[in-house]
């Protein structure tokens, strides 16, 4: 099926993104490689500068759609109906590309709090 020019405008974005991060491993990769130990001392600062950068990460548990008129109508102990069902797989995204797939937990740690369990990371997410 042709994708239509704004889906080709949307995709853009992540192929010119997937496009740099393959650049940097393999710039990173190739520094690794060098003998000169300074060099390498210097590649691992550059590495960890790049792994603390923070990024954004949802657990998207369903989605809906409704008439403003619906959404208006809205207040205080109304019930949204979600498109997903009990059970069902949520999904990780991080930056706004799903990554994965996982079930809601209940931390082990703190039963007041909830986690994810990955059950699944989406094919070409998976680092190098």
């Amino acid at each position: 099926m042709a994708k239509t020019k704004v889906e080709a405008e949307l995709d853009q974005p992540d192929e010119q993104l997937d496009r740099a991060i393959e650049e940097l491993r393999g710039v990173l990769h190739e520094e690794e490689q060098r003998p000169d130990a300074a060099f390498r001392a210097a590649a691992g600062a550059n590495s960890n500068v790049i792994m603390n950068i923070p990024v954004d990460v949802q657990i998207i548990l369903g989605s809906t759609e409704m008439a403003v008129a619906d959404l208006m109508a809205l207040q205080k102990g109304s019930t949204v109906a979600l498109n997903r069902r009990i059970g069902e797989p949520v999904d990780v995204v991080v930056n706004g590309r799903k990554i994965a797939r996982g079930e809601i937990t209940v931390l082990e740690s703190d039963p007041s709090r909830f986690g994810i369990r990955l059950t699944e990371i989406i094919a070409g997410t998976k680092g190098a």
